[in-house]
């Protein structure tokens, strides 16, 4: 049985920065609800109940800070993840935004790669176009001097996710290196922890506790292998 679908709710009051927004999400399996005011938000977010909510700070009607102070205030919404946006970062700005007791602020103009890490922190958004397959693989990493040695449960040419207890940040960069089976030398690039599955708050609770890690600068022979490896895998478990 397939999970629900998440209900992302944007709000903004320029057409264009909504429109942009939405083309972050367009391979995400999610629902998008739009509201053009703070008023409007607090409205969609009591009738639809959204996993999580962009709030642009300057509005008509009602500013975003104003709104997101009162979905925190509300006992019934105040769970709900409300990530900020905002033009350029002006300390006012900032703070207005921290004191309204958002879960984020990103800043305009808007960049994909930050919007759909958000998803990915606060509701496990799944963003992947490459296949993925199960590959239990040792994978040698470092992030400065120590490295550190666990084993991968899944791999695609755009990561893997990689079984441990040692979390690091979200965002970390990390040199990995593993190897693959029928490959004499490892492929080796530099990655970066996408997300997390925490012990205590598994966004996938299917997954062990762990990492999903990015792929950064694959070679094209490191990339070919891989994508080689993932194939062959496929063709084990897909009928022909």
């Amino acid at each position: 049985m397939n999970a629900p679908r998440k209900k992302v709710l944007l709000v903004d009051d320029v057409e264009l920065f909504v429109e942009l927004e939405k083309t972050f999400f367009h391979r995400a399996n999610v629902t998008l609800l739009v509201a053009r005011n703070g008023l409007e938000a607090l409205d969609l977010a009591r009738r639809e109940r959204p996993d999580l909510i962009f709030m642009d700070l300057f509005m008509p009607e009602m500013d975003g800070d104003v709104a997101c102070a009162r979905l925190k205030e509300d006992p019934d919404l105040s769970s709900i993840p409300v990530v900020m946006v905002t033009h350029g970062g002006r300390d006012a700005d900032l703070q207005r935004c921290r004191d309204a007791g958002c879960d984020d602020i990103l800043l305009k103009p808007v960049n994909r790669h930050k919007f759909v890490a958000a998803a990915r922190r606060f509701i496990g958004l799944e963003d992947r176009v490459a296949p993925r397959v199960d590959a239990r693989i040792e994978v040698r990493y470092a992030n400065g001097g120590n490295e550190l040695t666990d084993y991968s449960l899944n791999m695609s040419t755009g990561g893997l996710f990689l079984e441990t207890d040692r979390l690091l940040p979200v965002e970390t960069e990390l040199q990995v290196s593993f190897n693959l089976p029928d490959r004499d030398e490892p492929v080796r690039t530099r990655a970066r922890v996408a997300w997390a599955n925490e012990p205590d708050n598994r966004i996938k609770p299917g997954l062990p506790p762990g990492m999903g890690l990015q792929f950064l600068d694959l070679s094209l022979d490191d990339l070919q292998d891989v994508r080689s490896f993932v194939r062959e895998h496929l063709d084990r478990i897909l009928p022909s």
